[in-house]
């Protein structure tokens, strides 16, 4: 149940990400409107996904996000990897859904390049942020609240990021079978990743400090 639950949020994440992004290029030739649209989409869809799915599966929807989980051991390593696998198979699947519904090829290949150090960065700091926003627990969070926070960074990092924040290999993967708005070329797939991934470890290596400080000022 678990996996499903990952599966179908991914799903329709990136249903969400590719499918306003294809709308978005129907109903204006505006870069900058198309991308307030994309954003505002993602940011309802991801709340709603969160709030539905965290009691069940911890609405991870992200291998950056369950990377960090199994580090901080809150998941064992078999239940970690079919999570990544279900992410991964959702986010392209949501990709197809997504062409389907505005009658597009099934499958395309992007032929958006998104590359230089600038973007690398970018993603570094976009999941930089969103880990520690899942994982902060120096406060109680409850779900709905950690919702908002976890809405609101992608939202903002939309805009503060010369990326369009991705922060997720599943999401990155999965948009690179769509040659629309939201697409990424293949050979920006990999650097992408790796910079994702790396922006999760040192969120990890922030959290497990900030943790290390608690139990000190707690004794």
């Amino acid at each position: 149940m678990r996996q499903i639950a990952e599966f179908l949020g991914a799903l329709f994440l990136v249903l969400a990400v590719v499918g306003s992004g294809i709308m978005a290029q129907l109903l204006t030739s505006d870069v900058a409107l198309q991308l307030i649209i994309n954003a505002l989409a993602t940011i309802a869809m991801l709340y709603l996904l969160i709030n539905l799915i965290a009691p069940i599966s911890g609405a991870h929807f992200n291998p950056a996000v369950t990377l960090v989980a199994l580090l901080r051991k809150k998941l064992h390593l078999a239940l970690g990897l079919t999570y990544i696998a279900a992410q991964i198979l959702g986010a392209i699947i949501g990709t197809l859904i997504a062409h389907l519904l505005f009658d597009r090829a099934i499958i395309e290949v992007s032929k958006f390049e998104r590359s230089g150090l600038h973007l690398l960065i970018a993603e570094v700091i976009a999941t930089f942020g969103l880990v520690v926003i899942v994982f902060a627990d120096w406060k109680r969070f409850k779900v709905r609240q950690r919702a908002s926070l976890i809405s609101l960074w992608i939202g903002s990092a939309y805009f503060f990021t010369s990326s369009t924040s991705f922060a997720n290999p599943a999401v990155t993967v999965g948009r690179l079978f769509t040659d629309s708005f939201a697409g990424i070329a293949p050979e920006s797939v990999a650097p992408f990743v790796v910079a994702q991934v790396f922006g999760a470890l040192l969120a990890w290596l922030l959290l497990r400090g900030a943790k290390k400080s608690k139990l000190e000022v707690s004794k």
